[in-house]
């Protein structure tokens, strides 16, 4: 589950903000995770509270922005949501897309204290 380790580096990264900016605590995160990003909301839910014991985010809550999946078919230039990365254009069924959104996993906010 490679969503352990992404939890983990999450929370090392809210961490060494947060006490650039001298916190105390951290009392919530928010992540945007993107459908076509192949990481499992349910799954970084799941780790969350086992990676916050003992650091600044122990008891912070987490929430998680889902961002839908959008590319841009090469061949006739139409705009699609997505899936999937093997979902052909739905205009003219090509299979080359440039894919514009949907394939990250972003920390984009948090609440610190202190």
């Amino acid at each position: 589950m490679h969503e352990l380790s992404l939890t983990q580096n999450l929370i090392e990264i809210a961490e060494k903000h947060a006490r650039r900016e001298g916190a105390l605590f951290i009392s919530s995160i928010t992540v945007e995770i993107g459908a076509l990003s192949g990481v499992i909301p349910e799954a970084v839910e799941f780790a969350f509270e086992a990676c916050t014991n003992g650091t600044l985010a122990e008891g912070a809550s987490l929430e998680i922005q889902h961002v839908p999946g959008v590319g841009r078919c090469l061949e006739c230039g139409q705009e699609c949501p997505l899936e999937a990365l093997t979902d052909p254009c739905p205009s003219c069924h090509s299979f080359s897309l440039e894919i514009l959104r949907g394939q990250d996993m972003l920390l984009i906010e948090m609440e610190i204290d202190g």
